[in-house]
């Protein structure tokens, strides 16, 4: 069984181009499925001797209330098992794929949460207030984020050549190695103070060609990003938690309610689905004032 489970998780990098994050949570789930069958087993079967039963007797498992999982979890693991032995019933490993009458359980999407005009003012002009090179770069780090709706690997992930300045345009790798450009709108102006005078001074000969560095020099990270905007969030006096999605959605939000069509917004945030953007049409929340809705 595990040298399937190696083979399958190689096969989502090399083949489907998924990212690090999706592999990591492929991996962690099928591992916990491994575990219950040695459990429940006394040690690791064989592909071939796991049955329908024994694979509801997991989905049971994972659905007790004990365990503590909310639903969107449970559907989460329940895929990556049935995608699991997909996988090894395409490559004839399994003469009969044993989870395909697995359930997942029914999660109702809810429009995620989206910062009004006046926050996101207010977080964008937290970092005016200070001086020096991080200060320049959280303001050009926020205002990207703000203006284009990306994601936060897809900005750590970044280079200078991305950017094309003539267009006013910025060239983002989507997950499954899909690239779309986005406008940068408002956030072009900020983004050329940066790279022109506080990045040189992050930098080092070492350092990498990517857009946003960390005050070591280095490629700024998730996790980088994410203390930035909390911490700028509490500074901005955002009570509420804000993270780099909180802003994603406050982008598509806006479109969306700016009567932006909605294959436009499903080419900007780069969702594979156009049912991953519909959920942004089902509530009227106010829109926050973002000025990327061309």
């Amino acid at each position: 069984m595990e040298q399937y489970l190696s083979q399958f998780l190689n096969s989502l990098a090399g083949q489907k181009g998924y990212s690090d994050n999706t592999i990591a949570a492929y991996r962690n789930d099928l591992n916990q499925f491994a575990g219950y069958l040695r459990e429940q087993q006394g040690g690791l079967l064989e592909p071939t001797e796991v049955t329908a039963e024994l694979l509801q007797a997991y989905v049971e498992k994972i659905q007790r209330p004990d365990d503590g999982y909310a639903p969107s979890t449970v559907a989460r693991k329940i895929a990556a098992v049935k995608s699991f032995f997909g996988y090894l019933r395409e490559q004839n490993i399994i003469a009969a794929d044993p989870s395909t009458k697995l359930i997942s359980p029914r999660i109702k999407k809810n429009a995620p949460r989206t910062l009004t005009a006046e926050e996101i003012q207010r977080l964008l002009a937290t970092p005016k207030k200070e001086n020096g090179p991080k200060a320049q770069r959280d303001s050009a780090l926020l205002e990207v984020l703000c203006a284009t709706g990306m994601r936060v690997t897809e900005v750590v992930n970044l280079r200078l050549m991305d950017v094309d300045w003539e267009k006013g345009e910025i060239l983002c790798q989507s997950k499954g190695e899909r690239s779309r450009r986005i406008p940068l709108a408002s956030a072009r102006a900020a983004l050329a103070d940066y790279v022109q005078m506080a990045r040189p001074l992050l930098a080092d000969s070492a350092s990498p060609e990517v857009l946003f560095l960390n005050h070591r020099g280095k490629k700024l990270t998730r996790q980088g990003v994410w203390l930035i905007i909390k911490e700028t969030a509490q500074l901005a006096g955002i009570s509420a938690e804000v993270t780099p999605h909180t802003l994603r959605h406050s982008f598509a939000k806006y479109l969306v309610t700016s009567g932006e069509d909605l294959r436009r917004v499903q080419e900007l945030l780069g969702h594979a689905n156009l049912s991953t953007t519909q959920v942004y049409k089902q509530t009227s929340a106010e829109a926050p004032t973002l000025s990327n809705a061309e």
